[in-house]
Order: structure tokens, then C-alpha cells, then sequence
């Protein structure tokens, strides 16, 4: 991308800080401290080698859990940090709106503090003074702007300070988390404006939690993880890969009877046993995210076999949130007609194709393996993998499945 298209470019940027262990109480520790040359701190790499590029007139998202380095991406962006390795180059203008109260004196009045933040944007009084009345407006702050700040409720205060950042009209607005503080009305407003940057081709980069909103408004997003950059691209990709970071790590060894069977069965676990379980897409990729995309997925697993054993039939388990069963099937509910048998000291695997009917949500997956005679348990790992499903307001119900509609006029 040539220099004159690129609004921001972020060359492989690293930030550490370091975290303090303890205050020293007095000289005398200090000294030992050091003789010991025992460190008083410690380093966290909040970001390491991040790269990436930002067009001009581009919504940008970013996104990742809180810890992964996105606040203080932002501050390098704006200038507040100065990264230790790498460099930012800007160009044209920024305007950030980082921190609710960055700026802001609450021992004087909001119509004071819109000339102090205006000010602290680069801008003169007479310039503040043309901007005031729409600042105002936007924010329907009239009555409130003689009182002083610290009067104010925190969505009056996130209120006037988002609408002086918009009234700036600089180059590139930076937005961090604008929908997670005030009420319904203003997050409406925030949307309608959003709508209205787009259509401008306005750069914006946008911070959110609402993956909603980042899927409407951003044309491109960058997905953050521990410091680092582990995916750039479309929305529709980013935002299950993000949804998916949220699936607890399963424990191999969690085998508890599956969910809603009774302890009553008959166990025999001397005949074979499940070692690995596992979710990939058609191209056999590990997957932990069903995007709409995905037509189909498989769930797999291995089962080591320690006896000879006749027509076993694995099963499958997929529940969602609230431990209901979502999907429930096995090989002899599925008409299985090949050969089940299963020999001493052999590895085989064990394949289930599902559609992906799922609404958005998280699911966990169980396998098990009973007998021929459906009598008793062999193996099982119950919740041994999960997966997320990225269908939003196509269903209200549990599963989404294909269909077609019709209309004509009788």
C-alpha cells in the first residue's frame, strides 16, 4: 500500500512495562535489595511486534479480551506511549477518545471543560466557540453546562466528552468502548453517528466489545492475543475467531458419566478407551468457530482398544449453554451399516459429519462408545471440546436449519 493511501501504519511495534513487586520501606532494604541483585520490579510485554496498516477512509476494529494489549495499542496510537521497539506513523490528524475524563477538571464547570478539552485537542477559544452550540446539542446537555463536572452522572460526563471528540472533525477518530458507558438513547445516537462517518469515508478506528456493532459498521478488524496480532481481516472472519478465544480449555481427562445419564448403567471401562477428541471444517483444519460459511462440520476422536469387541457404536453429545441437549446421535440411530468390530491393541477413529444448524452461541461437545447391546458404557469424555456458532437473528430456537419459503397469490 503506497504511503499516500495508508491513514495509520503501525510497524512491528513492542511495549513492556514494568510492574513494581513492592515499595521499599526504608534505605536499608533498598540496599540489600541490591546486593542481592534482586530486581524490586518485574517486566509485563503488554505488545510484541504488532504490524499492521489502516487506509484512509477505512473503519478499522479492534479487538481481542481485556489484557490483550488494545488500550495500550491505542495510547501509542494517540501518542500518550512511545513504543520501545518499532514505530507509528500517522498521517493527518488524530482525535482520541480513549478515557472517560482524560482532560476534564471536575472542579469546573462542563462549559469550561469543553474550551479546556478543546484546547487540549489543539484547537483556539474562537475555534471552540463555533463548535460549542453543536457539542452541546449533540450531548443534550443545555440545562447542566454551568454545573460543574463533578455533578455530573458518568454518562453525562461520556456524553460531552464523545461529543467533543466529534465536533473536532480531524482526520482520524479514534474510538475506545464508546458504546459501554450511557443509556440506550445516546448508544442509539452513537450508532446513527457511526453510520454517518462510514458514508463520509471518515478513518475511524473503533474499540468495541459489541461484536454487533463491529460487524455493521467496520470494513476491516485486527484480532489482538496476548500482545499479538493473530488475525487481520473481514468482520464475518474476525468476529467468530474473537467469540471462539472465549471457550474454556476442556479437560482430557473429565470423565464423569455425560450429562443426563443415569449412574445406574453399566460401566465396563477394560475394553478400550477415547484419547483425543477433536472439531476441524471439510479441509480437515482444527476449527473451535462455526462461521455462516461453514456448510458442515466433523467431530472426531480416537478410541485405543484394549479388548476384542463386537459392533460398538460411538455416540455423540452437543449442548449448549445451558447444559440442553442440542444434538444426539450415535452410529445405530444413523443406520451405521459398515463394520463396528474392534480387535486388541488397534487405534481407530471415530467420524461424525454435522450440519451446522446451530444459533449463535458457545457449544460443548461429548462423545461416549456403548456396547452393541446398548447395555453398557465402554468410554466416554464428557464436554471434552467446544466450539462457537456464529448465526446471529436468523432463528429463535436452538438449531438453525436449512429451509425454504414461498409466497404466491391464490
Amino acid at each position: 500500500m503506497s504511503d499516500q493511501d495508508v491513514a495509520i501504519r503501525v510497524n512491528k511495534v513492542s511495549k513492556t512495562f514494568k510492574l513494581p513487586h513492592e515499595r521499599h520501606s526504608s534505605f536499608k532494604s533498598l540496599l540489600i535489595n541490591f546486593a542481592k541483585r534482586k530486581k524490586g520490579y518485574e517486566r509485563q510485554r503488554v505488545l510484541r511486534g504488532v504490524d499492521f496498516e489502516i487506509k484512509k477512509g477505512e473503519f478499522f476494529g479492534i479487538v481481542g479480551r481485556n489484557g490483550s494489549g488494545k488500550s495500550t495499542l491505542l495510547k501509542l496510537l494517540a501518542g500518550i506511549y512511545v513504543p520501545d521497539k518499532g514505530d507509528i506513523q500517522v498521517n493527518g490528524s488524530l482525535t482520541p477518545f480513549i478515557e472517560l475524563g482524560v482532560g476534564f477538571n471536575p472542579e469546573l464547570t462542563g462549559r469550561e471543560n469543553v474550551f479546556l478539552n478543546g484546547a487540549l485537542l489543539g484547537f483556539s477559544h474562537k475555534q471552540m466557540e463555533v463548535m460549542y452550540g453543536g457539542i452541546v446539542e449533540f450531548a443534550e446537555l443545555q440545562k447542566f453546562m454551568d454545573q460543574k463536572l463533578k455533578n455530573y452522572s458518568s454518562g453525562m460526563q461520556v456524553r460531552l466528552a464523545f461529543s467533543i471528540a466529534i465536533q473536532a472533525k480531524t482526520d482520524i477518530l479514534v474510538l475506545d468502548e464508546v458504546l459501554a458507558v450511557g443509556d440506550a438513547d445516546f448508544q442509539r445516537k452513537c450508532l446513527q453517528y457511526f453510520s454517518q462517518l462510514k458514508k463520509s469515508g471518515q478513518t475511524v478506528v473503533f474499540v468495541s466489545h459489541d461484536m454487533e456493532s463491529v460487524k455493521e459498521y467496520c470494513d476491516r478488524a485486527v484480532l489482538l492475543e496476548n500482545g499479538r496480532v493473530t488475525m487481520i481481516g473481514a468482520p464475518k472472519d474476525i468476529v467468530p475467531e474473537y467469540m471462539s478465544s472465549f471457550i474454556e480449555a476442556t479437560d482430557e481427562r473429565n470423565n464423569e458419566l455425560p450429562f443426563g445419564i443415569s449412574k445406574a448403567v453399566s460401566i465396563d471401562q477394560s475394553v478400550l478407551e477415547i484419547t483425543k477428541v477433536w472439531i476441524e471444517d471439510a479441509n480437515g483444519k482444527p476449527i473451535r468457530s462455526l462461521r455462516k460459511d461453514i456448510p458442515h462440520f466433523f467431530v472426531k476422536f480416537n478410541v485405543k482398544v484394549r479388548k476384542d469387541a463386537e459392533g460398538i457404536v460411538p455416540g455423540v453429545i452437543v449442548s449448549n449453554a445451558a447444559s440442553e441437549f442440542v444434538v444426539a446421535s450415535n452410529f445405530k440411530w444413523a443406520d451405521f451399516t459398515g463394520n463396528s468390530n474392534v480387535s486388541k491393541g488397534k487405534t481407530y477413529q471415530v467420524m461424525f459429519k454435522l450440519l451446522n444448524v446451530f444459533e449463535q452461541g458457545h457449544y460443548k461437545v461429548s462423545v461416549n462408545v456403548v456396547s452393541k447391546e446398548f447395555t453398557t458404557f465402554l468410554g466416554w469424555k464428557n464436554e471434552a471440546c467446544a466450539v462457537y456458532a456464529d448465526k446471529a437473528h436468523q432463528t429463535g430456537a436452538m438449531v438453525n436449519p436449512n429451509y425454504e419459503v414461498g409466497m404466491s397469490q391464490v
